[in-house]
């Protein structure tokens, strides 16, 4: 059996190969590659609470609403 090639699999493609081949070195470094090099997350500080995170709006962007909400 022949490894996909990684170079050209998306960033989703990979996590997902990943998932099903969890003892795949190549792989594994290949989706680390893939998400520094795509650079598609937000930095930020460690948290000393959950209100913390009102800070950092970036961060809160990239999840939906919750539709049921959280009391608010």
């Amino acid at each position: 059996m022949s490894k996909p090639n990684f170079a050209t699999m998306t960033q989703k493609e990979l996590h997902d190969y990943f998932l099903t081949h969890r003892d795949d070195q190549e792989a594994f470094y290949a989706y680390v590659d893939k998400l520094h090099s795509e650079g598609n997350w937000v930095e930020m500080p460690p948290l000393k609470s959950l209100d913390d995170l009102n800070q950092h709006p970036d961060f809160m962007a990239r999840f939906p609403q919750n539709s049921q909400g959280n009391g608010e």
